[in-house]
């Protein structure tokens, strides 16, 4: 199975931004185990100044790398806690707002 290449955009509370960037300087070790065991590699987040934030990863299987994320305890109380700091989730955990774009270059 080959690698897919993953990016995403989400809206940081532009007021908690720092706030944001502070939680993930300190991503609890079992959530760290728990994304690397569903299959996410490669992950970064970007945060622009104003909110904006973009997600990269790489996974075999994003809908099922996801799918065994949402399944997890960890994830659970990770999502319930970092939702706050989204703006536009209309009701979703920020994991189930994340909508891949579509590829349209790429230079390896």
């Amino acid at each position: 199975m080959t690698t897919r290449r993953v990016c995403f955009l989400l809206k940081v509370r532009s007021e908690l931004a720092e706030e944001y960037r502070a939680r993930h300087a300190r991503v609890w070790p079992e959530m760290l185990d728990a994304l690397r065991a569903t299959g996410w590699t490669n992950y970064s987040l970007f945060l622009r100044p104003d909110g904006l934030l973009v997600g990269y990863l790489e996974t075999e299987d994003f809908d099922r790398a996801r799918e065994a994320m949402a399944a997890t305890e960890v994830n659970a109380r990770w999502q319930a806690e970092m939702g706050r700091y989204f703006e536009a989730l209309d009701g979703a955990a920020p994991d189930e707002a994340m909508v891949p774009l579509r590829e349209v270059f790429h230079l390896d």
